[in-house]
């Protein structure tokens, strides 16, 4: 292993809203930064909702983001692996970023041993006391057969009610943008909860949108990566340290 290379994280990229231009922009810098961090990345794990929708028929997919695709098709091409987590904006992605762009697909959070240090990454959704709510429509959206159901649907009017459900549920409520307290945070309270039984030093994950470094009582750290809508920030590891940047390019 290379002692200058670095693993770099992000999530929530949501390209796709909140119209097309601004998506299109977001994408165009999301692509600056892989190119940026492929000149010394060991790895790159992109941690779930990188699109606000996205569903595999068995022959389509959603139109658009196609430098995002051909910039990481390009990264894995190189030798770089490109760690793809699924969120609950995109958890209708099925085989077709791993056998066209060759990236890893995972659909539950995970332990790693990166660089020596223990990790325990994931997307981040339905974790941690309460949202039941949510949580019952994700066991919905993960039945086959209601992913069968939605496949029926013809990809213009699937696509079309999906974006415009994701949109009119955008608009109704966003990710509080302060950091809520340990006891409100449903995240730290799952951390707390994992520390009993786990090793990792960090813990990492995203959807909360919002960047958060948080020292956990045994002291390992949970990190939330933050987006790309308001914050532009992503983590970098290099070998010792875990830190969150932001990205000015």
């Amino acid at each position: 292993m290379d002692s200058q290379k670095k693993i770099y994280f992000a999530s929530d990229f949501h390209l796709g809203v909140p119209n097309y231009k601004e998506s299109r922009e977001r994408e165009e810098s999301i692509v600056r930064w892989l190119d940026y961090v492929r000149q010394d990345a060991e790895q790159i794990f992109l941690v779930g909702d990188i699109f606000d929708f996205w569903f595999e028929y068995k022959h389509a997919v959603p139109k658009g983001f196609v430098r995002l695709q051909g910039k990481i098709a390009e990264i894995v091409d190189s030798g770089i692996p490109v760690n793809f987590f699924i969120g609950n904006h995109d958890m209708w992605m099925f085989d077709y970023f791993e056998q066209e762009l060759g990236v890893k697909i995972y659909r539950k959070e995970q332990h790693f041993n990166l660089q020596g240090t223990s990790m325990f990454i994931g997307h981040g959704d339905g974790l941690g006391p309460g949202d039941k709510g949510y949580k019952f429509i994700k066991k919905v959206f993960a039945n086959k057969f209601c992913q069968w159901c939605f496949a029926r649907l013809h990809p213009n009017l699937g696509i079309g009610m999906a974006n415009y459900w994701s949109r009119k549920s955008r608009s109704k409520g966003k990710e509080p943008q302060t950091f809520l307290g340990e006891d409100q945070e449903w995240l730290v309270s799952y951390c707390k909860e994992q520390i009993k039984t786990s090793d990792a030093r960090y813990f990492i994950f995203g959807h909360r949108h919002l960047p958060i470094e948080f020292d956990l009582p045994n002291g390992s750290k949970y990190i939330n990566l933050g987006d790309w809508i308001n914050h532009r920030t992503y983590g970098v590891f290099d070998g010792k340290e875990f830190e969150l940047k932001k990205w000015e390019g």
